[in-house]
């Protein structure tokens, strides 16, 4: 199993992606049928196309993040981010980042972060499509390294939160 994570934009049309790549028979692909089968109130996962009826390979699973909240939020989930799922993941693909075996035989779980104030489908599309390839890129080729980390742990940070220590 391979974990990868991107984080891409800023403001209400940001994308943080964490992903989960591995073969159908281990446990990304379990992981995949149970995600499938759990849905839950504002939580409803489902398969990721690149139009009706064509599904990206490998089989992706677009889990959101953030509950549902109105028609707008939805249109935003199911539309531009999940298209832009859908293309990082066959980019990945095409671009031989995931083996030949993978389209048939791997699973991909996209954990997927959508702002309910999302209000640029295009930008949508293009940061989810952006995370979402350099997520499965970043996961395949085992970053952030060792060295990376020591490093950034020194000054910890996100786009939420900056510790005191780090604002200097």
């Amino acid at each position: 199993m391979w974990i990868g994570e991107s984080f891409v934009g800023s403001g209400a049309n940001v994308a943080h992606i964490n992903v989960f790549v591995g073969p159908r028979d281990g446990p990304v692909g379990a992981a995949q049928v149970a995600g499938m089968s759990s849905p839950s109130m504002g939580y409803i996962p489902f398969m990721a196309v690149l139009r009706p009826n064509l599904p990206a390979k490998p089989a992706t699973l677009f889990v959101n993040k953030v509950d549902l909240r109105g028609e707008s939020h939805e249109s935003m989930t199911f539309g531009p981010a999940q298209a832009g799922v859908a293309r990082g993941v066959q980019e990945a693909y095409d671009r031989e980042i995931l083996p030949e075996e993978a389209a048939d035989g791997w699973s991909v779980i996209a954990c997927v972060y959508v702002t309910a104030e999302a209000d640029d489908p295009d930008a949508v599309y293009e940061n989810n499509h952006r995370a979402c390839f350099e997520a499965i890129e970043r996961a395949m080729s085992s970053q952030p390294n060792v060295e990376e980390l020591k490093e950034a742990a020194k000054s910890p940070f996100n786009p939420f939160y900056t510790p005191p220590a780090s604002r200097t």
